[in-house]
């Protein structure tokens, strides 16, 4: 039996004034042109806090801090496992910017399924709605 990748990724939810911060995926990106809460990798020997300010400051161009972790949802894909924790996240300085993202958007929970997530990210909402 073939052993499956496990990745640890890490997501922020940024939440201003009843809405959430969310990014689109490039089109030249696994999964083209999903949407997601900002994050990434959590690469080898840093800690998920660090791999978060250093994802959201490379996708937006802004200063995080991370807060306590929301939920964890493991997705299996078909080459590998995403393992995702999403923390609660705050802009310390800065405004969003799609330095590495096709886009961004503030919206509100209500407008969630207006847009496509990846499969690990709507596994998440649907643990933060309360739903599914």
């Amino acid at each position: 039996m073939e052993m499956v990748r496990t990745i640890r990724v890490v997501a922020a939810v940024i939440e201003q004034d009843g809405r959430y911060l969310i990014t689109q995926r490039r089109a030249t990106a696994v999964l083209p042109l999903l949407w997601e809460f900002p994050g990434g990798r959590v690469e080898e020997g840093e800690t998920d806090a660090v791999a978060l300010k250093r994802e959201v400051r490379h996708r937006l161009g802004v200063e995080i801090e991370a807060g306590q972790l929301i939920s964890f949802v493991s997705h299996p894909y078909e080459r590998y496992t995403v393992d995702l924790y999403l923390y609660e996240c705050s802009i310390q300085s800065g405004e969003p910017a799609p330095l590495a993202v096709n886009e961004f958007r503030w919206v509100t929970s209500a407008e969630f399924d207006r847009y496509p997530f990846t499969p690990a990210d709507e596994a998440t909402m649907n643990k933060l709605l309360g739903v599914g």
